[in-house]
């Protein structure tokens, strides 16, 4: 999979590309990732990406131009174009497996007061990770970018995320690791029996009971 990730500010992904999962996912050739400054693509004589809004009122709006070039720069018919966006489409699990499919994201990070409405128009799906406003699109990306490579086949192993929280409605059931007994809060016994059986009705039920507990919106 290759990932175009249009941004004002690269170095913002300078960790996000160089530690844990995500860098030996590159390492093994399994997602390239460009990080792309549209800035670059400015015609003005200052690199100005931005300018104030017909109609007044404050800060400053992403123009036209530079984005839909740098957009149309990396496009291909296999592409598909993500604008990070707080009035988009809440994320969730389905729509990253959904994605996960793809051969190639271009991912959008507005900033400041907005972006040229007419930009809607060069892009396939908006997409918000909540109801609530960053200063950017950057911290968004990551998120998607993210929640997508852990769902490439060879990333990670399939045993570690196909009873993740979310992946069939549920959440995750409750893990335990060593000391069995920590200030008297002891791991349940099932879990010690090596009923390998015994093991998993109870991890199911407790999926169940975790989801009813902490999400019943899921329910």
């Amino acid at each position: 999979m290759k990932i175009d990730i249009l941004t004002l500010f690269p170095k913002m992904f300078d960790g996000f590309l160089q530690e844990s999962i995500i860098k030996r996912a590159i390492e093994k050739g399994l997602v390239e990732i460009r990080i792309i400054d549209f800035r670059t693509f400015s015609k003005l004589n200052n690199h100005q990406v931005d300018d104030t809004p017909f109609g007044g009122g404050g800060g400053m709006v992403l123009r036209c131009e530079p984005l839909v070039d740098a957009i149309e720069s990396v496009k291909t018919k296999d592409s598909k174009v993500l604008l990070m966006c707080p009035q988009g489409v809440s994320y969730h699990e389905n729509h990253a497996k959904e994605l996960s499919k793809s051969k190639h994201l271009i991912l959008v990070c507005g900033h400041y007061e907005g972006f040229d409405e007419r930009i809607r128009d060069y892009v396939d799906e908006e997409i918000s990770i909540g109801d609530y406003v960053l200063t950017g699109g950057e911290l968004p990306s990551m998120v998607v970018a993210d929640s997508i490579i852990r769902l490439i086949p060879g990333v990670i192993k399939e045993e570690s995320y196909k009873n993740d929280s979310f992946m069939d409605g549920l959440l995750d059931y409750p893990t335990y690791t060593k000391p069995a007994n920590f200030r008297g809060k002891k791991v349940p016994e099932v879990l010690l029996s090596g009923d390998h059986q015994k093991i998993h009705e109870w991890r199911e039920k407790a999926r169940i009971e975790n989801t009813q507990k902490r999400r019943k919106d899921l329910l």
